[in-house]
């Protein structure tokens, strides 16, 4: 018998995250509790986690005379483009709900939060269309992050991170010591930064400004002006607090998940002074079939930036991979709390590099204090 993914249909799953802001309303309308307004937060901090601890895990791995044909079946790319028009059906209507809707401000807050939920997760399926060699998916890559205002993350994630993950000189790895919060500030300037200088750097190989739309990180923008300023003629200018609220929302919960991705963990120098290449041990994973499926594997991570063009469906575990002590959404609660996230993580990135902390990627205002800590040289 030909092997058969027994995750085919689960995969529609992922369409529970745009639909938030439609089961909000619903609930609202069905039980009178404005509190449903918050049904985003509800869902992904709370629910979320509890599913994972529920249904474990998942460690199996499609066959290797299987991962061609399962990469050519086109459901799985349908499955991921239906996110897009929930998507963006769901905002326009928690638009005209924040507009018309006859909504206190906390319950407007409320639905903008649970809009930063889906803005927020819909930059993973930007990711996840942003490394195909496909130029529709390309496109709309960019289409998924138009609401979050961070078109620059299709720039930056492909030809910056991919380049210097693990490494200092990278925005969007953590350090061991270093705290979400002081992580956040540095990766969006860092990674904006990164991501202008990338596309300069190739507008002027060929002697073009990086004043012009052929600017990936202008016109990217120019999407989400667009869509901004469109909401904004349809709905009137009481809804932009309230767009930037879930934009900015959104982006950090994305940079949350770059916190937890890749967390002190370093890749060597070789003699010639370069990084050693990417591999498996050089990127959190977690195989906890629930946050797997509603985020199309992006918890197989050290797959992903071994073969960054394989799709979803096909990215397998690794062993030798480090393992999360549980899924991305609990992990994200936890990211919140530094003294909690410092208790869990940081002796399991001691024990992935057998008790030697230097060769962490280690925090340099922290570093004289870590390694005092566990008692290595400085």
């Amino acid at each position: 018998m030909p092997w058969r993914d027994p995750k085919r249909y689960l995969w529609l799953m992922g369409l529970i995250v745009p639909s938030f802001p439609f089961l909000s309303w619903g609930l609202v309308e069905l039980t009178g509790l404005r509190l449903f307004w918050w049904t985003g937060l509800g869902v992904l901090y709370v629910i979320f986690p509890i599913v994972d601890l529920l249904t474990g895990k998942d460690s199996a791995n499609p066959p290797e005379n299987a991962l061609t044909r399962l990469e050519q079946d086109r459901y799985y790319r349908w499955c991921i483009f239906a996110y897009l028009p929930v998507q963006y059906v769901g905002l326009a209507v928690s638009c005209r709900l924040i507009a018309d809707g006859g909504l206190a401000t906390l319950d407007k807050v409320g639905l903008a939060f649970t809009l930063g939920c889906v803005s927020g997760i819909g930059i993973n399926t930007a990711h996840e269309l942003g490394h195909k060699k496909e130029s529709v998916e390309r496109w709309l890559s960019k289409v998924a992050l138009a609401q979050t205002f961070y078109g620059h993350f299709y720039i930056e994630h492909n030809r910056g991170h991919h380049v210097r993950v693990a490494t200092p000189e990278d925005p969007a790895s953590a350090r061991l010591g270093e705290s979400l919060w002081r992580f956040l500030p540095r990766t969006v300037t860092g990674s904006l930064t990164s991501a202008w200088h990338l596309e300069k750097a190739r507008l002027n190989r060929g002697d073009k400004s990086p004043w012009t739309l052929r600017n990936d990180v202008l016109n990217a923008w120019a999407m989400s002006l667009a869509l901004f300023g469109a909401l904004t003629l349809a709905f009137g200018p009481g809804i932009l607090p309230y767009l930037a609220l879930q934009a900015v929302f959104g982006f950090c919960l994305l940079e949350v998940v770059n916190y937890i991705e890749h967390y002190g963990l370093l890749r060597q120098r070789t003699q010639s002074g370069r990084y050693e290449r990417c591999a498996p041990r050089h990127s959190w994973n977690s195989d906890n079939i629930a946050s797997n499926v509603l985020l199309y594997h992006l918890q197989r991570h050290s797959d992903h930036h071994a073969n960054p063009t394989r799709r979803y469906q096909a990215l397998r575990h690794f062993v030798e991979a480090p393992e999360l002590p549980t899924g991305y959404a609990g992990m994200i609660v936890l990211a919140y709390f530094p003294p909690l996230w410092r208790r869990v993580m940081d002796h399991r990135v001691l024990d992935h590099y057998d008790g030697d902390v230097t060769r962490a990627n280690i925090q340099p205002s922290k570093r004289a204090s870590v390694l005092a800590r566990y008692g290595a040289a400085a």
